[in-house]
């Protein structure tokens, strides 16, 4: 728990609605001032109106990429804690963020803990492995799932994006209990 009297402030920046707002509450029961926003115009917009010591940015935004807002953080303040926060994880990425500034790379979905574990790990000390990795099969669930969701539970958009047969999408709908 941090301490009450330290300015913990931390911006969350994730356009799922949902989750944005549950870890916002999270992160308010471990003592952070939380401010949030959907887009990266958004967050602009607060880091210009305060910096923020903390930063939990989703990687792939409606109006732009979190990497962009991490970069423009860490210009503006080098001491800034920023992780990136995705479901859309691969190595490409995590070494962009890491090159720009963020101290951690995280796939979703994270706990709340695991996220207050990664902003106030010293920058040298590095992560510890899990012992409980996500099984490939439950990450494609959830991969899938999310993309059902982004596009508004359209099976044929999400086939698309996907690149999956939508007869096909729609059975692993089904067995995944996802409709």
């Amino acid at each position: 728990m941090l301490d009450a009297t330290n300015k913990n402030t931390l911006l969350i920046v994730e356009d799922d609605d949902a989750l944005r707002d549950r870890l916002g509450r999270a992160m308010e029961r471990r003592g952070y001032s939380v401010r949030v926003a959907s887009g990266l115009t958004e967050a602009v917009d607060q880091a210009d109106a305060e910096l923020p010591r903390y930063a939990i940015v989703d990687l792939r935004l409606q109006d732009g990429s979190g990497l962009s807002l991490v970069e423009m953080l860490e210009e503006r303040d080098p001491n800034i804690r920023a992780i990136i926060l995705t479901g859309y994880g691969n190595i490409r990425t995590a070494v962009a963020a890491s090159r720009i500034g963020a101290i951690d790379y995280i796939a979703k979905p994270a706990t709340a803990d695991e996220i207050v574990d990664a902003l106030i790990r010293p920058r040298n000390e590095h992560a510890p492995a899990p012992t409980n990795p996500i099984s490939p099969e439950d990450a494609r669930k959830e991969h899938i799932a999310h993309v059902f969701h982004e596009m508004n539970e359209n099976v044929s958009q999400t086939a698309r994006s996907l690149d999956m047969h939508r007869r096909t999408l729609q059975r692993l709908l089904k067995r995944y209990r996802i409709v």
